[in-house]
């Protein structure tokens, strides 16, 4: 709100009217310190507000962090190259079969 110079003019003067030039330094005070008292109140209520939003915040962003590190050490191609490397060898499974020929047991034509 933007008072001309024009309307402080005319503020003081009523003042000055409606309570006499001996009040006006005990107004000026009292209204200082109710300024003063309000916005001590307004930054109360600022840092409380702000301590009541930065704990939520602060754990959100705890946890995208852990996400963050997790997803850095998930790397699915690492298991996979272990899960081959620790297998058993194909060409031992090949070695281990027996053929027709040999199995007794083995139902079907065989060339011999």
């Amino acid at each position: 709100m933007e008072l001309s110079i024009g309307e402080m003019a005319l503020i003081a003067v009523a003042i000055v009217v409606l309570f006499g030039p001996d009040k006006l330094p005990q107004i000026a005070r009292d209204l200082g310190a109710g300024v003063r008292k309000m916005r001590g109140a307004v930054e109360d209520i600022k840092t409380e507000i702000m301590k009541e939003t930065d704990n939520p915040v602060s754990e959100i962003k705890r946890e995208i962090e852990k996400v963050k590190d997790a997803a850095k050490d998930f790397n699915p191609m690492k298991d996979i190259e272990k899960d081959i490397l620790t297998e058993p060898s194909s060409n031992k499974t090949e070695q281990e079969k027996i053929k027709p020929s040999e199995d007794e047991t083995y139902e079907g034509p065989v060339s011999r």
